[in-house]
C-alpha cells in the first residue's frame, strides 16, 4: 500500500517538481490481557496475521489456540492470551530497522530443529527471484519481501509473499499467515530480500522452520545461533550463486548445475 507524494526530481542540473509513490507506515498499538505490550511501526495491510505471527514468534504463545480473544479497530488491539504471566511488563516499540530491540536471546532456551529437512538449491533460487516481482516494491523501493514456500509433493511453491516497511513485521506476518492456516513449517522455507538477522533466525528457529534465505547478507550472530539451532541460513542469493553459513546438509543441488 502507498501513496504518492510531491517532490523535486533533479537529474543533470534540471529540477522539476513531480510526484512519487512511498509507501504508508503506520503505528499499531498492541495490549494483551489489558495491558499495553508493543507499538510496532507496520505497513497496515495483515495486522492479525502479524499480531499472530509476532506473539508466537517471540516465544509470548506456542499455540494460536492461547489466543482468547483478537480484536482490531484501526490503529489498535486488544489480545487475551491464556498465560499472562509470558508477556514482559517492559514497554516496547517494534520500529522499522533493526526490530524490537530484543535480539539478546538465552542459550539454554534456543529452540532445537531436529529435522531431516533438504531444499534443493535451485528452488531457493527461484524463491528469492519470485519475492522481486512485486509490483509494490517495483514502484517504491520502500519495502521488504518476505516469502513463505511449502512443499507440494516434491516442488515449493509459494504461499504467502508479505511486502512490509519492516523486515521483521514481514517475516511475523507470513508465520501468522501460516498458523492462521495450519501450515506444518517443518515443509516450508523463507525467502527474504533484508538482512538475516539473529532476531530473524530465532523467530524461524521457533517456529521450527528449517531454512532461511536471502538476497542479503546474514550476521555473525545470527550464524551463532543458527548453528545452534538447527537452522540453514542461506545469503546473497542472486545471479545464480548463494553462500551458505550454516547447516550445509538441507542443500541438495540437483537442480542447480
Amino acid at each position: 500500500m502507498f501513496k504518492k507524494v510531491k517532490c523535486l526530481k533533479y537529474h543533470d542540473g534540471v529540477v522539476v517538481e513531480r510526484e512519487h509513490e512511498v509507501v504508508k507506515e503506520e503505528p499499531l498499538v498492541m495490549s494483551i490481557n489489558g495491558r499495553h505490550y508493543a507499538t510496532a511501526m507496520m505497513s497496515p495491510q495483515m495486522k492479525r496475521e502479524f499480531v499472530i505471527g509476532h506473539l508466537f514468534a517471540e516465544g509470548i504463545i506456542k499455540s494460536i489456540k492461547e489466543i482468547e480473544s483478537l480484536e482490531l479497530e484501526e490503529n489498535t488491539v486488544r489480545v487475551l492470551i491464556s498465560h499472562p504471566l509470558q508477556v514482559l511488563a517492559v514497554r516496547k516499540i517494534i520500529v522499522t530497522g533493526c526490530g524490537s530491540g530484543s535480539s539478546f536471546f538465552d542459550e539454554a532456551k534456543v529452540p532445537k530443529l531436529n529435522l531431516d529437512v533438504e531444499i534443493d538449491a535451485q528452488e531457493i533460487l527461484d524463491g528469492v527471484k519470485t519475492l522481486l516481482r512485486s509490483p509494490l516494491h517495483e514502484a517504491t523501493g520502500g519495502v521488504h519481501l518476505v516469502g513463505l514456500f511449502e512443499k507440494y509433493v516434491h516442488k515449493y511453491v509459494s504461499i504467502s509473499i508479505v511486502e512490509d516497511v519492516g523486515r521483521h513485521n514481514a517475516l511475523d506476518k507470513v508465520i501468522g499467515f501460516g498458523l492462521l492456516k495450519n501450515i506444518d513449517f517443518e515443509k516450508t522455507f523463507v525467502a527474504s530480500t533484508g538482512r538475516i538477522s539473529s532476531e530473524m533466525a530465532l523467530k524461524c528457529s521457533r517456529a521450527n522452520i528449517p531454512l532461511v534465505a536471502s538476497r542479503g547478507a546474514t550476521t555473525s550472530l545470527a550464524i551463532e545461533l543458527a548453528e545452534k539451532s538447527g537452522l540453514c541460513i542461506v545469503g546473497f542469493v542472486r545471479g545464480g550463486q548463494m553462500n551458505v553459513y550454516t547447516h550445509a546438509e538441507r542443500i541438495l543441488h540437483s537442480g542447480s548445475g
